[in-house]
């Protein structure tokens, strides 16, 4: 029988260390919501523009020396990608990440730049994951999921522990709520292991919400048949892991879905009122916030999760007024 290992609050908390070993702490600003205060944690100001970076670099550093030297193998749309390229780097570990073709250019090209190996797949007809899993196993290759990992999870929960940091520094109410962007829920639960004395809400964009349902259900409910389309290509992940729903559900945690519309408005409030670029699934928990979906009230934190924007569809949105 094989054990699988959980991720862990300590585990968590080993990764905090690890990250503040390497790099800055991403700001936390403060701005009002209908005349509240509430919190933000800016992911998006990461050196590669989103949190994934936690997560890669904790599982990569977990590995030994005769595991990095085959290489590791990862799948993403992009911000995972470039999170394990810049790990792998960093590291000197050969990496090999499968991306969907109509990944973000910017996307693609700051993976390749970092030195990484992309292999290019149809998101419509092909399976990520099993393609994935075949170079992994030619290869020898350590194969290194997006969300799937409790080290991943763990990783990602540093930002938990880092915001809980500032907010004591700054004598700003614990964190009560977190509001927080959701795929296939590495971010989430890693936060909910970080603070377990928070309500956590995760968001996920209208038509791809099976976490949401998910946790209403009491059991993983994958996405439907041909959910719309959607400018999240960061959270197109069509079922939630046993790993990451467990520690939601355990907690109680929440889901709540937003159009696009709504995820529109929120990266235009996000570069006027913080002078943040967000990408579209970096700003649905912002988007929540703005559109009434989530209460307001004292300690309430917003995880703005990533800025990896395409540069000609930023600017369409930004332009925009719906």
């Amino acid at each position: 029988m094989t054990i699988v290992r959980q991720p862990t609050r300590a585990g968590v908390r080993d990764a905090a260390a690890k990250i503040a070993a390497i790099l800055p702490q991403t700001p936390l600003f403060t701005a009002e919501i209908r005349g509240a205060p509430v919190h933000f944690k800016a992911e998006s100001l990461q050196p590669i523009g989103a949190f994934k970076i936690r997560g890669a670099w904790h599982r990569l550093t977990a590995l030994d020396d005769a595991a990095r030297e085959k290489g590791v193998v990862a799948f993403s749309s992009g911000n995972h990608a470039q999170g394990i390229a810049w790990a792998a780097k960093r590291l000197g570990i050969p990496a090999v990440i499968v991306m969907p073709s109509d990944a973000p250019r910017v996307k693609i090209d700051a993976t390749l730049a970092m030195g990484a190996e992309v292999v290019r797949y149809d998101r419509a007809t092909e399976n990520r994951e099993k393609i994935a899993a075949h170079l992994a196993h030619a290869r020898g290759a350590a194969l290194v999921p997006s969300f799937d990992d409790p080290w991943i999870i763990e990783g990602q929960g540093s930002a938990g522990i880092e915001a809980m940091t500032q907010m004591v520094e700054m004598k700003l109410p614990d964190p009560a709520r977190v509001v927080i962007p959701c795929g296939g829920g590495g971010l989430a639960a890693g936060i909910t292991l970080a603070l377990p004395d928070s309500q956590i809400i995760v968001v996920e964009p209208e038509g791809w919400d099976d976490m949401r349902r998910s946790l209403e259900a009491g059991w993983i409910e994958p996405v439907g048949d041909n959910p719309p389309p959607t400018a999240c290509d960061a959270l197109q992940t069509k079922e939630v892991s046993p790993l990451t729903f467990d520690v939601l559900s355990r907690r109680g945690a929440i889901g709540v879905a937003v159009s696009e519309t709504e995820i529109r408005e929120a990266q235009r409030w996000a570069a006027a009122k913080l002078r943040i670029v967000l990408e579209p699934g970096g700003a649905v928990a912002l988007a929540a916030v703005l559109a009434g979906k989530v209460d307001l009230e004292p300690g309430l934190l917003v995880i703005l999760s990533g800025g990896n924007a395409d540069p000609d569809a930023y600017a369409a949105v930004l332009a925009s007024k719906d």
